[in-house]
This record gives C-alpha cells, sequence and structure tokens, in this order.
C-alpha cells in the first residue's frame, strides 16, 4: 500500500537532485526560444504529495506545462514529444543519466539510487500538459501502434480540471491541504487495490483536490476520471 515517505533526509536530496534536472530541462527549452514552459512537482509547494508503494522504487512526477508553444503548433504532438524527449535526454546524457524512455503519458527515466544512506531506487516521469484559456488541464498522450509512423498523439482533457489552480490556491488559503493529501493517499491506494494502473498521479491529484474543494464548496465533488 502506498504511504508518505518518512525518510527527510532521503526524501530532500531526491527532490533536490531531481527537481535540478528537470529545471536544466526547463532552462534548456526556454533557451531555445522554440518554446516557453514550466515544471511543476505534482502538489508541489511546502505540503507536497510523494507517495511510495511499501519498499518499491519511488517515481517523482513532474509537470511540464507549455505556456508559450511559439511556431511550434500546439496540436503537433509529435513534434512537440520528440522535441522535449530530444532535450531531456540531452541534459541526462549530460548528467550522467541514460536517456528517458518514451511511454504513452510520460517520459521516464531510469532509475536511480544514492550510494549512501537510504538506497531506495527512484526515476522522475514528466508529463506533458497545457492549461487552455478556459483553465482547463490537458495531458499530452502517444498513443502507441507497433508502427511508429501511424502513431497517435493528442491532448486528454482531465476531467474536472478547469479552475484547477484557483481550487487549489483556496484548499490552500482555507487550510484544507492536509485533507487533499489524505484523499490522494486514499485514492491510489483504491486504485492499486483495483489493479488499476489506468490512473496516473496528474489525475488522482485532480480528483483529490476536486472532491475537497466540493466539500466546502458545493459543485466539485468527487468525479472518478476516466483515463
Amino acid at each position: 500500500m502506498y504511504h508518505w515517505i518518512e525518510d527527510k533526509d532521503f526524501l530532500n536530496r531526491m527532490k533536490s537532485l531531481c527537481s535540478d534536472i528537470v529545471n536544466q530541462l526547463v532552462q534548456a527549452i526556454n533557451s531555445d526560444g522554440l518554446m516557453e514552459v514550466k515544471q511543476h512537482l505534482v502538489g508541489s509547494g511546502a505540503k507536497n504529495l510523494i507517495t511510495q508503494n511499501a519498499n518499491e522504487p519511488i517515481d517523482l512526477d513532474y509537470n511540464l506545462e507549455i505556456i508559450d508553444s511559439g511556431d511550434t503548433n500546439i496540436n503537433d504532438g509529435r513534434t512537440i514529444k520528440n522535441y522535449v524527449k530530444e532535450v531531456f535526454d540531452s541534459v541526462l546524457i549530460k548528467a550522467g543519466w541514460n536517456p528517458c524512455q518514451d511511454s504513452t503519458s510520460a517520459l521516464t527515466t531510469d532509475q536511480r539510487f544514492f550510494k549512501k544512506g537510504n538506497k531506495t531506487p527512484f526515476s522522475i516521469d514528466i508529463c506533458i500538459i497545457r492549461v487552455d484559456r478556459n483553465g482547463s488541464w490537458y495531458r499530452l498522450i502517444h498513443q502507441k501502434t507497433g508502427i511508429v509512423q501511424l502513431d497517435q498523439y493528442y491532448w486528454n482533457e482531465a476531467p474536472q480540471s478547469k479552475g484547477l489552480t484557483d481550487r487549489v490556491e483556496w484548499l490552500k488559503d482555507n487550510d484544507c491541504w492536509l485533507e487533499v493529501r489524505d484523499a490522494y493517499l486514499e485514492k491510489k491506494n483504491m486504485y492499486l487495490t483495483r489493479n488499476d494502473r489506468n490512473h496516473h498521479s496528474f489525475n488522482i491529484y485532480i480528483e483529490a483536490v476536486n472532491e475537497i474543494y466540493g466539500k466546502y464548496n458545493g459543485g466539485f465533488g468527487y468525479v472518478q476520471s476516466i483515463f
């Protein structure tokens, strides 16, 4: 079952290393001038949401948000995903890591571990997202077919994501974030017991925010996502 990581020294070292890698990716992309991006560790901030399933390796989930796609068509998911992967691989190789893997919804690094102290393996998952003018969140999906030329790329809207940023700020400002953490952990374990591997942390996070926000503000109760 999932639990919060208790080893704070390990947690801080892991976050520091991985966030440095992801920040290098952001800086490299932004310095190219082809597009503008920023990164978010899921649940980032003073009260983050990093969990571990028993003694299994840890995935740190980041959202790479496209702020401005520049001259690149925002609907050209193949170009965007391939470009981000190319830059990410360059950053990883310079840091002594292996190139990342391109999965359906994320770019995933290989597992690393510290030679001293806690030796739990960990890796980085990066989802490419965008937020439209109405405040709805979309995740870039790479639907593989087995034939690279026929693969499909599309933006998948997260259910009930419109206005998510405002709801998160309201919950934090009104001291409700511990309830969000509890709901997030409960949902991760619920999907685990169902052997449901289709719910990424991106969607579980939105579900938890909406459930607790709906508890205090009508209209945004729990809605189970369909991906």
